[in-house]
């Protein structure tokens, strides 16, 4: 029986075994591209596509496609067209009846690639220009120009192969190939093997052996029984702690500071994922346009290896606008500039200024109905130690709802500590001054509080999750200093993300918060700043801001001391930029320190998003299932991000 093999300089080997004809290639190594779109941006910002400008084509040639897949299901049809370039670019003609011919073989590589990629390494690919076979042209082959070149693809996919023998060798023996997804009888694609071969190769180097690489990996196809075996070689080489940090590209940023707050020690057990969280914590700063971990490729004369972090700065100031929008509770607009460098070590300080209710008031020149705040906060990373983060802020805010008016200024300082990669803990002190005018009349606070808080974050991306979760626990004790009043602020909040289906296309959402309070002679000693409502686009979706409330007598809301809210979301990818998101809220706020459920309020609505780099825009409508007489009827709402 033939056999032909075909090693890749990464020291992959495959093989297919039978005496049916076949085409092979790497291509399934490097990741299909698109052509992107013509830019668009929002203040600044790119939304999508490039706006560097096209090359011009020289000698252009026009031609059209037609794709016959034979025997193939819907889902591999769909993946076969979506990786041909012929089909995603017939619109954008080539250069030359040769530049027609080097598209072709590419687009044939990409579609075994994708055969490959889904199992099925018995498949063919075959590719004619103007009824010719592209393996048959000469090398310099020309075509009637009249009309668009016609160009056809066959594609029979072949039958669906499946893991056979298993074999690990070298210093992957000790592994267990079951938990990186190789068992006989399972699914044999070709990104299966590889991610699981970079998942061992990362796996023996956790073990604190940096020079670990992949010996071999050679994939055999038997088309007699329609299985693939694998065999895979690792060296681990020798086991060898972090050697010496230098740090280079630092302009304005001390590049001690840089090294300190990597956290990356010389004489420190390696470990590639302590490299990998060094990057995203120096990224996380926002004074970097790129951060890099170089590893050296021998260890140093003491024994350990090299760590050459590579940063390049981006701009240290900046600016912008933003807005909000509920037809609720009206438009409101932001602005700010900030620094991100003050003194050398990623000091930032950011001054902003907010407006809302726009649309709310009935005169346009009644501006004492709109609200307002104005606020710095200075943020030093790295503070006493390089897993503390000291901040410190001043604001003042004109809020006005529909059950109270508030003039509150603020001033607070705090001290965040990472105990680990996901659990933070933080504690500060906190002094505002409100004057209030409520269901309990006019009244002024002057209140000392000493918020403490633990954070447990384990979500995979926060600006769009799709899996784990995020769970807080905080305390606020405080002292009214004008009532002599001392009162206590419990809250909690947990939120879960599971992604199903592929490329987390699905993902479930869903969050529960609640809180109480506790101490204050009566709910007056209390300033209503601090006291709980519930209801609006942060909250629950359908009600107005606040809405949510025990009422007195007189049917003015009086804020309560306990309350439960959460959320579920089905958030469903509709294309790679456009999803669509059904969601149901519900929520209770009671007067007493335990919830008492009597008055529960539900929410319903649907919510669209559109993808950006910096996370998704959402736009979101929403219903009250329990209508307040004279209340709200629904809700638009629409922002930056997720709802949670």
């Amino acid at each position: 029986m033939p056999s032909k093999s075909l090693s890749s300089p990464d020291g992959t080997s495959f093989r297919r075994i039978g005496t049916t004809a076949f085409a092979v290639c790497l291509a399934f190594l490097n990741p299909v591209t698109t052509k992107p779109a013509s830019a668009l941006e929002l203040f600044g910002i790119e939304l999508f596509g490039s706006d560097e400008p096209e090359l011009e084509v020289v000698d252009p040639v026009s031609f059209n496609v037609s794709i016959d897949v034979t025997g193939a299901s819907e889902e591999i049809a769909e993946k076969l067209e979506q990786a041909s370039l012929l089909i995603q670019e017939e619109d954008e003609p080539v250069s030359g009846d040769l530049g027609l011919v080097i598209k072709a073989r590419d687009d044939r590589d990409r579609l075994i690639a994708t055969l490959y990629e889904n199992a099925r390494y018995g498949g063919i690919v075959t590719v004619l220009i103007a009824g010719r076979d592209i393996d048959s042209l000469p090398p310099s082959p020309t075509f009637d120009r009249s009309e668009p070149i016609p160009v056809s693809i066959n594609v029979a996919p072949g039958p669906l192969f499946t893991l056979g023998d298993i074999s690990l060798e070298g210093d992957a023996a000790s592994l267990d190939a079951s938990e990186y997804g190789l068992t006989t009888g399972g699914e044999a694609g070709s990104l299966t093997i590889i991610n699981a071969t970079d998942r061992m190769v990362n796996a023996v180097k956790q073990q604190g052996r940096p020079l670990t690489t992949l010996a071999s990996r050679d994939v055999v196809a038997d088309h007699a029984t329609t299985t693939v075996d694998v065999t895979i070689a690792i060296e681990g080489g020798p086991v060898a702690p972090i050697g010496n940090v230098t740090v280079k590209g630092a302009r304005s940023v001390e590049p001690a500071f840089i090294e300190r707050y990597s956290r990356l020690r010389e004489g420190e057990e390696y470990s590639p994922q302590q490299l990998r969280k060094a990057a995203e914590r120096l990224r996380a700063l926002g004074v970097f346009s790129s951060v890099s971990i170089e590893e050296a490729e021998e260890l140093g004369p003491e024994g350990g290896l090299p760590i050459g972090i590579v940063v390049s700065e981006g701009k240290h100031r900046y600016f912008g606008v933003g807005a909000n929008y509920s037809s609720i509770d009206g438009l409101g607009l932001e602005g700010y500039w900030g620094h991100r460098n003050l003194f050398g070590e990623a000091e930032s300080l950011r001054l902003e200024g907010s407006i809302s209710g726009l649309g709310e008031v009935s005169d346009v020149t009644d501006v004492s109905d709109l609200n307002y705040s104005l606020g710095a906060t200075f943020i030093k990373p790295g503070a006493f130690f390089p897993s503390a983060t000291f901040e410190a802020r001043l604001a003042g805010e004109t809020l006005n709802t529909d059950h109270y008016e508030a003039d509150s200024f603020l001033g607070s300082a705090s001290l965040s500590y990472e105990i680990n990669d996901t659990d933070t803990v933080t504690g500060g002190l906190s002094l505002t001054y409100d004057m209030i005018k409520d269901a309990f009349g006019e009244n002024d606070y002057l209140t000392l509080g000493v918020p403490l808080t633990y954070t447990r974050d384990s979500r995979d991306n926060r600006l769009n999750p799709t899996e784990g979760y995020r769970a807080s626990i905080s305390t606020t004790p405080s002292y009214d200093v004008f009532g002599s009043t001392f009162f206590t602020s419990v809250e909690g909040s947990i939120s879960g993300y599971l992604g199903l289906g592929e490329e987390d296309r699905l993902v479930l959402a869903a969050r529960l918060d609640a809180g109480s309070l506790f101490g204050g002679s009566d709910l007056s000693a209390i300033p209503a700043t601090r006291r709980f409502f519930a209801g609006g686009g942060g909250s629950v979706r359908g009600y107005s801001f606040q809405e949510i409330s025990p009422y007195n007598a007189a049917g003015k809301a009086t804020g309560g001391r306990s309350y439960v809210t959460g959320s579920v979301e089905a958030r469903i990818s509709v294309t790679e930029t456009i999803g669509i998101v059904p969601f149901f809220d519900f929520g209770t706020v009671s007067a007493d320190v335990t919830p008492d459920f009597s008055d529960l309020r539900m929410g319903a609505g649907v919510g669209l998003r559109y993808m950006t780099p910096f996370g998704p825009l959402r736009l979101d409508v929403a219903v009250p299932l329990q209508r307040y007489e004279g209340g709200s009827t629904y809700g638009i709402y629409a922002g930056i991000g997720q709802s949670f």
